[in-house]
């Protein structure tokens, strides 16, 4: 009775009449005299009976009254779990010995099950419903940031709600829960709205919570991949495939590879697949634009390379350089390149406008170990053809004393100057007297000179091309000449510019058909030398399509070469088989009706036969 006192006074939260120590005694005294399974079915009964009575307080609660309901519900609950610690401290020894030996045996209830089956089912099923209606509203009215922010604090809150109150085993399926609303439901709408945002505005931040973020969800991670792949394709594809943009395709080539780099390396934890898909996405776009881009970049290597490019120094070079070489890496026409690369560093040799040789050979070195000796060998030789050329020109000197005009020897326009023929004439002499079998070919445009003029002020030495020279020499006399190309331009450079020594009638900043010149015997200036700069020619589109016609012609040969090769290997072969052969050695791009014009060929000049009742098998002809 004593106890059954101490269990009331405790749930209706008034004073217990008996000493704590003696209630602890009388159940220790109970259980002794094995009335055990009594006393803890009496107890539970009374227990029971305490929580459905305040259960019932909350069956007729008014539902509007919602925020007053949880806080007497909570209330209660904080009563309920105060109350069962006071009651176990009485009953200890009961719950020491009987209730923690046959708790199994006690109950048709298994442990936790009313946690799950009375709570957590409808917990999760809530929470389900709650937040898939929260996702598909937010992701109208919210823009992807601060979607990604939402889901990513939503997360850090139910986390949090596990720890505070809820059961460990609840917080897997609760989180899975929010990530399958919030983010699973979600992937590509998320990708297709936000994305390009991202990383157009290079939001490394909101781009690193979007990859740990769907890192989560299954399937998050091959979707971001497939959607980060379509945008370097097309973004790049945008660079490549604008002409009018074609000035600039290489240096943002270069910052978009720069910008892709950062974000797989620093909001995409350095992800192989992501790293991989780039490499893949750069080659597919490079490459939808046959020929251009490894022609522009040719162009931009020997414009870094020039003489009087200071922008950087050469450490700095060398890291612009191996970037250069990682985009160069993704071409499939490198003999455009080649080809490109080999008429500007010809130029740039000739005219000694390097601006480092150290330099020009690194770009060599790189070119060699990307793509073996047989690509940079004619390119090696400009260089050793040049150190021949030094070698012959001091036997040259030896042999003639006029040292008042210089030549260079090359392996590569004739024009008759009449102040360096007669050199021209001694230097061939000498040169074919030593080499025979061999053809010299001058190169006016690339020569300078230095010209003693007196003006009315005085002397000057003007530093000049010898076109320019030959201009300055005949508008002494006075001239209406013919104006075409080159000659346009020189004009343009002695009459238009900062350092007018010829003068144009009539006078502007254009060389016009029937403009006249004539010598500027009024011409001055501070400095006594004078160097004035040639009018940079453009490459002429004649010159583009002889460069890439050139590496047309090289390609029938390679092809020609290659089909012979196989066919002398196998004798007798399918068409399909040669041309996958073909595939496998060719290193540049082809198309397979050019490989069948170039089989025909070879049929029409008997290097090859077609079987007599099989037209699509070849025979080699020995």
């Amino acid at each position: 009775m004593k106890l059954r006192d101490a269990v009331g006074a405790i749930q209706n939260s008034t004073s217990i009449k008996y000493n704590l120590e003696e209630l602890y005694q009388a159940v220790e005294n109970l259980c002794s005299y094995k009335v055990s399974p009594t006393l803890y079915k009496q107890l539970r009964q009374v227990c029971e009976d305490h929580v459905q009575a305040q259960i019932h307080q909350f069956r007729e609660y008014p539902l509007h009254c919602v925020l007053s309901f949880l806080k007497r519900m909570n209330r209660c609950w904080q009563d309920h779990c105060r109350q069962t610690i006071m009651i176990r401290s009485i009953f200890l020894f009961l719950d020491r010995t009987y209730v923690l030996q046959n708790s199994l045996k006690n109950t048709n209830i298994p442990p936790f099950s009313v946690y799950k089956e009375s709570f957590e089912e409808r917990f999760l099923m809530e929470t389900n419903r709650l937040y898939a209606a929260e996702g598909q509203r937010l992701m109208q009215e919210r823009d992807v940031p601060e979607y990604l922010h939402h889901v990513a604090r939503r997360l850090e809150e139910e986390n949090d709600r596990v720890i505070s109150y809820l059961d460990q085993s609840t917080q897997k399926p609760l989180i899975s829960n929010v990530e399958k609303q919030l983010l699973g439901e979600h992937m590509t709408a998320i990708l297709q709205k936000g994305l390009s945002i991202l990383l157009d505005g290079n939001r490394v931040m909101e781009l690193a919570l979007l990859y740990q973020l769907f890192s989560k969800v299954k399937g998050g991670l091959p979707t971001l991949l497939q959607h980060w792949r379509d945008y370097i394709k097309s973004f790049g594809g945008e660079i490549v495939g604008t002409p009018e943009k074609d000035k600039d395709m290489v240096q943002d080539l270069l910052d978009f590879k720069d910008k892709m780099d950062n974000v797989a390396q620093g909001c995409f934890n350095r992800n192989e697949s992501f790293i991989n898909a780039m490499k893949e996405a750069f080659e597919a776009f490079i490459n939808n634009r046959p020929n251009k881009p490894a022609e522009l970049i040719a162009k931009y290597v020997d414009c870094k390379l020039r003489a009087g490019n200071k922008e950087a120094t050469e450490e700095e070079m060398e890291r612009i350089l191996d970037k250069i070489m990682i985009i160069f890496r993704f071409i499939h026409g490198k003999d455009v390149f080649e080809a490109f690369y080999k008429k500007d560093l010809a130029k740039r040799l000739l005219v000694g406008k390097s601006a480092s040789c150290k330099l020009s050979k690194s770009m060599l070195s790189k070119l060699k170990h990307e793509c073996g000796a047989a690509f940079t060998s004619k390119l090696e030789g400009m260089f050793k053809d040049m150190e021949l050329s030094k070698d012959v020109m001091i036997q040259f000197k030896q042999v003639n004393t006029d040292s008042s005009m210089s030549l260079t020897l090359t392996t590569y326009c004739s024009i008759h100057l009449p102040p360096m023929v007669k050199l021209q004439e001694v230097f061939k002499l000498f040169y074919l007297g030593k080499h025979s079998g061999r053809k010299l070919q001058w190169q006016p445009t690339l020569g300078h000179a230095v010209l003693k003029t007196e003006f009315k002020e005085g002397k000057k030495e003007l530093q000049v091309s010898l076109f320019q020279t030959c201009l300055v020499c005949v508008s002494q006399q006075g001239s209406n000449q013919p104006l075409e190309g080159e000659l346009r331009r020189t004009l343009q450079s002695l009459a238009c510019g900062k350092a007018r020594v010829l003068n144009k009638s009539p006078r502007g900043k254009d060389i016009e058909d029937g403009d006249r010149f004539n010598f500027n015997n009024d011409f001055r200036h501070k400095l006594f030398r004078i160097k004035i700069n040639q009018i940079q020619m453009k490459e002429t589109v004649e010159e583009q399509v002889s460069t890439t016609e050139r590496v047309f012609q090289d390609r029938q040969y390679q092809i020609d070469a290659a089909v012979v090769r196989i066919m002398k290997m196998r004798k007798t072969l399918g068409h399909n088989l040669l041309v996958s052969e073909l595939y496998n050695q060719l290193k540049f791009p082809v198309k397979p009706g050019d490989l069948k014009k170039r089989i025909e060929s070879l049929i029409d000049r008997d290097y090859m036969e077609r079987d007599k009742e099989s037209p699509n098998q070849y025979h080699y002809v020995a």
